[in-house]
């Protein structure tokens, strides 16, 4: 997929103010939009890397850059790092805690004597009646219930 024309021209302008006559003469003679149509076709492979064309944009040779330039020196971004988030399971008196904030709001909402696991016990029934019940199901209704695998 070729880079969005939005995308080129704004390359177009960062270069144009860096680098003035030097950077738009080079096409003097030529329809710019042909220019920027091939800009957009040799810098395709960044369209999913914008982090690349902005490591290009901060990091301008001394003299205007061609296309395949401009692309080098893209294509030498460092690799995206992902972010990386800190998990740490949360320990029994953290969830006991928590829950706790949640009851008065549980009750409030709960119509008198719901049973909420009902679901889980006519599972788990209907696995000792002898009918045909997925693993999967009978761990999620043995784990809503609370009871041992």
């Amino acid at each position: 997929m070729s880079l969005p024309a939005a995308w080129v021209d704004k390359i177009f302008e960062k270069l144009a103010v860096v680098y003035g006559r030097d950077f738009l003469g080079r096409w003097e003679g030529l329809d710019l939009n042909d220019v920027k149509s091939d800009w957009a076709h040799e810098l395709s492979g960044l369209f999913r890397h914008p982090s690349a064309i902005a490591h290009a944009l901060a990091n301008l040779p001394d003299r205007a850059p061609t296309v395949v330039e401009f692309r080098k020196i893209a294509r030498s971004a460092p690799d995206e790092k992902p972010l990386e988030i800190e998990h740490s399971p949360a320990g029994k008196e953290r969830i006991a805690a928590e829950l706790a904030k949640l009851a008065p709001v549980m009750k409030a909402d709960a119509p008198q004597g719901k049973d909420y696991r009902a679901w889980a016990r006519a599972i788990v029934d209907r696995h000792a009646a002898g009918d045909r019940i997925t693993r999967t199901q009978l761990t999620m209704a043995r784990e809503a219930l609370r009871m041992a695998a």
